[in-house]
């Protein structure tokens, strides 16, 4: 069998064909891990998001039960001494006699 002794264009040509191969195919490797890393952190966005989401929640009912008429009358008797005001100390306005012209 004979061979065919290749030129320098043709070995330039092979060369230059093979990384332009391989430099495609380490970017298409490049960019489908791109694509499962980016799947994992918005994984984990989504995972940190819900927990703050309940971590909301919990506050909110926290902040209502806080806030709640019963408990903010029964502090303010109990540890700050308040009391009901007198039929004296009540003052009525009328607002209709307010009117401006």
């Amino acid at each position: 069998m004979v061979r065919k002794k290749l030129n320098r264009k043709e070995l330039a040509l092979g060369v230059l064909a093979s990384l332009m191969i391989i430099l495609i195919l380490t970017f298409y490797l490049w960019h489908i891990t791109e694509n499962v890393r980016l799947g994992y952190d918005i994984g984990r966005g989504e995972n940190k998001l819900q927990a703050l989401q309940k971590e909301i929640k919990k506050l909110e009912t926290k902040k209502a039960a806080l806030l709640s008429l019963d408990r903010v009358e029964k502090k303010a008797r109990e540890e700050m001494k308040l009391a009901d005001p007198r039929e004296d100390q009540i003052i009525y306005e009328d607002s209709y006699s307010r009117r401006m012209p």
